[in-house]
């Protein structure tokens, strides 16, 4: 059965809150945060906020009544730059090279058009293969390495900035 994107509702925090942790917890280090997510009151808080303003979105992917994917997207706040959105995506192992990414990223793709965003860029970390051959296929570019960009336990990780024009 193939997955359905749809916007995020305040019931599904205890969901996303278990998929970050799970995510989160995998050998790869996928994700920028590797300490604790959210809270799942304040997942839900959050996702409330979202659903009254056009400066951000989370989208789900749920397949067979399971929450394998997120993706969030917010626009930048100054007034200079509103045009231009930045996106954060996962999917649980196990649902990977399924279409899921790519279903959330046009998702994504289809809100920004909406609320006026010309340009999505994403962060990826440069050992995360998979997400870079995703965000190729789809026609982002590559713009350059930030060195050092985000701070882990661990110390300081690059990342590879990405870019797409809508």
């Amino acid at each position: 059965m193939r997955a359905v994107i749809r916007r995020a509702e305040p019931g599904d925090a205890a969901a996303l809150v278990r998929l970050a942790e799970a995510v989160g917890s995998e050998e790869g280090g996928w994700l920028i945060a590797d300490g604790g997510w959210r809270s799942v009151p304040e997942e839900r808080r959050y996702l409330k906020a979202i659903r009254r303003h056009t400066y951000a979105a989370v989208l789900v992917a749920e397949q067979d009544g399971r929450i394998v994917g997120r993706l969030s997207v917010s626009r930048d706040s100054h007034p200079a730059s509103e045009h231009v959105a930045d996106v954060g995506l996962m999917v649980a192992d196990g649902f990977r090279r399924q279409g899921i990414g790519r279903g959330l990223m046009e998702g994504a793709e289809a809100w920004a058009r909406g609320v006026g965003v010309r340009k999505i860029e994403l962060h990826v970390f440069p050992h995360n293969e998979a997400a870079l051959a995703l965000y190729d296929r789809i026609g982002y570019r590559r713009v350059g390495t930030r060195g050092g960009h985000f701070r882990r336990s661990d110390g300081y990780v690059d990342a590879i900035l990405m870019e797409k024009n809508l």
